[in-house]
C-alpha cells in the first residue's frame, strides 16, 4: 500500500484528503458532495454510534425513526429554522419518470406527476418531528419525551470535504418535550456533557464546553451549547452541538399538554446531534505524516500480529503460538487481527498498518519463537520493544490504555500551547495569521462588532466557556466594555 502522503506544514488540507483516501476510510462519489464511507471508515462510526448510543439509552433516551421527507408546508412552519436553512435545501417535486421521445433510451421528468406539494429532503428533522409529536402529547404524563434517531440528512453544500462538510452525511439526532423550561435547559445541558464525555473519553479530543452568540445558534434556538475542538492546523472544530429550543417549535406546531392543574400549556423543547464529521475531528486531532493514528477506545482493530517467516513450516509454528495469543485479547475484550496472508511482505503490511492507525502492532519471526519473545510497536510514539510472549497480551491491555491516555493528553498539551490570550486588536490579528489556535479576547457583546472581526480576520467566536469568569475589560476590536472573555478562532 502506497503512502507518500503530502506532509501536513506543506498543505494540511491537501494533507487530511490524501489521509482519507489512502487509509481507505472514504471515498468521493458519484454523486457531487457525497461521499461513499468504505469499510474501514464505517467500522469507526459503528465503534462511535455504539457508544453514544449506549450513553443516550443510560440517560433515558429511546431511539425511533421519522421520514426523510418533509411537507414544505411543515418545513415553513417555525420562520427562523426554515430561513436557517433554506439555502441548503434539496427538494422533490415529481414523482415519476418516463422515456424521453426526443432521446431514445433516455429517461426525463414526467411532467404530470407534479407532486400536489413539495417535499423537502431533510436537512434537519425539526418539522417532521414536532408535527409528529402533537399527536403523541395529551398531558403532562406523556412527558418528559426522550426521543433520538439515527438518520441521514441533507444539506446542498457548495463547498465540501470528505467527513467534515458533505452534502449528505450521517448522525444521530435527538429531540425532546419538557413540562418546564428549567427541565428542557437542563435536558440541553446533560446533553453537552455526554457529548464531551464521548469526545474527550473515547476520541482522546479535548473539547471545551461553552454557549454560542447570538449569530452562531442554531436556527430556532433561544440557546445554543457546543463542544468546541482544536485540530493541529490551529483552527477549531465544532464537534457536537445541543440546543434549547424554548417553546418555539411548540408554538409553531401547536403541541401542548394538559398540567396537573388542567391547564394548556405550550411543551417545552431540545434538540442536539454529532455527525460523521467527528471521524474528520479524529483524524485532524492525532494523525501524523504517516498516517492515521487512531485511538484503541475506537479502533477497528487495536492490535494486528504480523509473522515474519520463510516457508510453510515456519507459518505454522507461528500460527499455532499466535492462536493463544489472539485467544487470550478477545477474552480480555481486545480487537485483534493476525494478518498471515502471503501476497504482501511484512514491509508492506507495516506500513499499511501504520497508515491504517492501529494502535499496536506486534511483529513474531523464528528468532523470537526461539527466544520466546515478540516486537511490540505502538502507533503513537512508534517506538517498538522486545516483550517476552508470556507477558505480551497482559502488557498490551496495559499498553492500550497507556495509548488512550497519552494521546488525550498530547491534544489537551497542543491546546494549552495554541490558547492565546489578547487584549489589543492588533495582538489579536497577529496570532490569528502567525499562530492560529484559540484566541481568549474580550467582546463587547453585539453582533456588529462579531461580524466585523469575521470580515476582518475570518476568525468567528466559537464559544463562550461554561463557567467563564467575570473580568471587567475593554472589548479587544470596539474599546467597550465587556464583562469576560470568549474564545474567537478560525474554524471549520
Amino acid at each position: 500500500m502506497s503512502k507518500n502522503l503530502t506532509k501536513r506544514e506543506v498543505d494540511y488540507s491537501k494533507w487530511y484528503n490524501e489521509l482519507v483516501v489512502k487509509a481507505d476510510l472514504a471515498e468521493n462519489s458519484a454523486v457531487r458532495g457525497c461521499m461513499v464511507i468504505k469499510p474501514y471508515g464505517y467500522a469507526i462510526w459503528e465503534k462511535m454510534q455504539a457508544e453514544l448510543d449506549r450513553m443516550f439509552k443510560e440517560t433515558g433516551h429511546e431511539n425511533a425513526y421519522f421520514p426523510l421527507f418533509v411537507p414544505k408546508s411543515l418545513f415553513e412552519a417555525e420562520e427562523k429554522n426554515a430561513e436557517g436553512f433554506a439555502k441548503e435545501c434539496a427538494v422533490v417535486t415529481h414523482y415519476r419518470l418516463q422515456n424521453d421521445p426526443d432521446n431514445p433510451g433516455k429517461l426525463r421528468v414526467d411532467p404530470s406527476a407534479k407532486l400536489e406539494e413539495e417535499l423537502v429532503v431533510r436537512p434537519t428533522s425539526e418539522a417532521i418531528i414536532w408535527s409528529t409529536f402533537k399527536g403523541w402529547i395529551q398531558s403532562y404524563r406523556d412527558l418528559p419525551l426522550l426521543i433520538n434517531q439515527w438518520a441521514n440528512v441533507v444539506r446542498w453544500e457548495m463547498r465540501t470535504r470528505l467527513f467534515l462538510r458533505t452534502a449528505e452525511f450521517l448522525w444521530q439526532e435527538g429531540h425532546t418535550a419538557h413540562t418546564t423550561k428549567k427541565e428542557a435547559l437542563s435536558e440541553a445541558m446533560l446533553m453537552q456533557k455526554v457529548y464531551a464525555e464521548f469526545a474527550e473519553t473515547f476520541m482522546a479530543m479535548p473539547v471545551i464546553k461553552g454557549s454560542k452568540s447570538e449569530s452562531e445558534r442554531f436556527a430556532g434556538a433561544d440557546e445554543t451549547y457546543t463542544i468546541e475542538a482544536l485540530m493541529q492546523d490551529g483552527k477549531a472544530l465544532q464537534a457536537g452541538t445541543s440546543h434549547f429550543l424554548g417553546q418555539n417549535f411548540a408554538k409553531a406546531f401547536d403541541v401542548k399538554y394538559t398540567s396537573k392543574e388542567g391547564k394548556q400549556e405550550y411543551v417545552w423543547a431540545t434538540s442536539w446531534g454529532v455527525s460523521t464529521r467527528l471521524i474528520g475531528g479524529l483524524i485532524m486531532t492525532h494523525s501524523d505524516d504517516f498516517g492515521l493514528v487512531l485511538p484503541p477506545r475506537l479502533a477497528p482493530i487495536q492490535v494486528v500480529i504480523v509473522p515474519i517467516y520463510k516457508g510453510d513450516d515456519q507459518l505454522a509454528e507461528i500460527s499455532s503460538k499466535v492462536d493463544g495469543f489472539v485467544k487470550e485479547f478477545r477474552q480480555q475484550g481486545v480487537s485483534v487481527k493476525f494478518d498471515d496472508r502471503d501476497t504482501y511482505r511484512p514491509g508492506a503490511k507495516f506500513a499499511e498498518y501504520e497508515l491504517k492507525g492501529v494502535p499496536v502492532r506486534i511483529a513474531i519471526g523464528k528468532r523470537d519463537l526461539e527466544n520466546n519473545t515478540v516486537e511490540v510497536a505502538r502507533r503513537d510514539t512508534l517506538v517498538k520493544q522486545t516483550v517476552s510472549q508470556d507477558d505480551v497480551v497482559d502488557f498490551v491491555a496495559n499498553l492500550l490504555v497507556e495509548i488512550q491516555d497519552n494521546m488525550f493528553d498530547k491534544a489537551v498539551s497542543f491546546r494549552k500551547e495554541h490558547t492565546t490570550e489578547v487584549n489589543t486588536f492588533e495582538e489579536f490579528k497577529e496570532v490569528i495569521k502567525t499562530k492560529g489556535g484559540f484566541v481568549s479576547a474580550h467582546w463587547d457583546g453585539t453582533s456588529e462588532t462579531e461580524d466585523r472581526i469575521k470580515d476582518l480576520t475570518k476568525a468567528t467566536i466559537r464559544c463562550i466557556p461554561i463557567n467563564n469568569k467575570i473580568e471587567e475589560g475593554a472589548c479587544v476590536f470596539t474599546g467597550k466594555k465587556s464583562i469576560q472573555r470568549v474564545l474567537f478562532a478560525k474554524a471549520y
